[in-house]
C-alpha cells in the first residue's frame, strides 16, 4: 500500500541532501529510496538521503546514504543542515543540539537572527590518521607520500575525521580532470574501503580552493570533512596555520583545529531549497 512521505531538500555550501524526520516519516528501506531519489532526472536529485531521528545518546541523531546506497559515517555540511532543520521546524528551541552520528556525537552551535539559523559551527571532532600500507610493509599514515594512480605519480597525505580522506596538494586546481581521476583514488587498491578524495591549491595565507570526489557520491559541490581534512593536511604538511578559508565549488567554510582541545571547528552555513512529499510502497 502506497504512502506519502514528506522531504525537505537542503544543502550545505551546495552539497544537496534530502531530508526525512524519521520520527513522523519511518524509512525502512532508506539504500534502496537513496539511489532511486538521488536520481537527478528521475527522482528528486540530491548527494543523497539523511535520515532524522531520535536518541538516546544525544539529542537526535543523523544516518546519511550517499547516491549509490552505500551509508557514511558523518557528513559536515548535513550536520549543519540538520541543526537549521531541527530549529526553524520546531523541534527544538536550544541552539546547541549533541548529535548522534556513526562517528560519534557531534555538537552544533547555531548562530541565530530573527527566529533563522543563519551560521552553523559544528565540532567535528580531533583528527586521526587514516593508514594505508603504501610500501608493503604495513598500513600506516601517510603524509606528503608519493604514489603512482593510472600512471601518474601524486603526493598524498591521508586524514581520517571519523570517515577517510586523501588530500593532494596541486599547483593549478583547474588542470585537475576530477571526473576522470577521482574513481580511479577512490578506488586504489591502497584505499580497500575506497576513500574521499580532494584536490586543494593554497591561494593565499589562509586561503585554499578545494575540489572534491566523495566516496559514493561522485563529484559534489563541498565536503565538510574534506574541508576540514584539507585544513588538518595543509597544516601538517607546513602549507598553513591552524585556521583555514576552504574554498570549495559551492561555497567556503572556515575550520579552525584548536590548540587546546585537538578538535577541528567547521562554520558554515546551511540553506532550504524546498520541502515536497513523494510517494513509496
Amino acid at each position: 500500500m502506497a504512502r506519502i512521505v514528506k522531504f525537505t531538500k537542503m544543502h550545505g555550501a551546495g552539497n544537496d541532501y534530502i531530508y526525512v524526520d524519521t520520527s513522523r516519516y519511518p524509512i525502512a528501506n532508506p539504500e534502496e529510496l537513496s539511489i532511486r531519489w538521488s536520481a537527478p532526472h528521475t527522482g528528486i536529485g540530491s548527494d543523497g538521503l539523511v535520515l532524522i531521528g531520535r536518541s538516546d545518546k544525544g539529542d537526535f541523531s543523523m544516518r546519511i546514504f550517499n547516491a549509490d546506497g552505500s551509508e557514511a559515517k558523518m557528513c559536515g555540511n548535513a550536520s549543519r543542515c540538520i541543526g537549521k532543520y531541527l530549529y526553524e521546524y520546531g523541534l527544538t528551541d536550544q541552539t546547541e543540539i549533541r548529535l548522534d552520528t556513526l562517528s560519534g556525537i557531534k555538537i552544533l552551535k547555531l548562530h541565530v537572527s530573527d527566529g533563522k539559523v543563519e551560521r552553523v559551527t559544528v565540532d567535528m571532532g580531533a583528527p586521526a590518521d587514516e593508514p594505508a600500507d603504501y610500501d608493503g610493509k604495513g598500513a600506516k599514515p601517510m603524509k606528503e607520500q608519493p604514489f603512482w594512480a593510472d600512471g601518474t605519480r601524486y603526493v598524498g597525505t591521508t586524514v581520517s575525521m571519523g570517515n577517510p580522506h586523501l588530500v593532494i596538494f596541486v599547483n593549478d586546481i583547474n588542470e585537475v580532470d576530477l571526473s576522470a581521476i577521482g574513481p580511479v583514488l577512490e578506488n586504489h587498491p591502497l584505499f580497500p574501503g575506497r576513500i574521499n578524495v580532494e584536490f586543494a591549491q593554497v591561494l593565499a595565507k589562509g586561503k585554499i580552493r578545494m575540489r572534491v570526489w566523495e566516496r559514493g557520491s561522485g563529484i559534489t559541490q563541498a565536503c565538510g570533512t574534506g574541508a576540514c581534512a584539507t585544513a588538518v593536511a595543509a597544516f601538517l604538511t607546513g602549507r598553513s596555520g591552524r585556521q583555514s578559508e576552504i574554498q570549495m565549488d559551492g561555497g567556503t567554510l572556515n575550520i579552525e583545529w584548536d590548540t587546546h582541545s585537538g578538535h577541528v571547528w567547521m562554520t558554515g552555513g546551511a540553506t532550504k531549497v524546498f520541502d515536497g512529499e513523494i510517494e513509496i510502497e
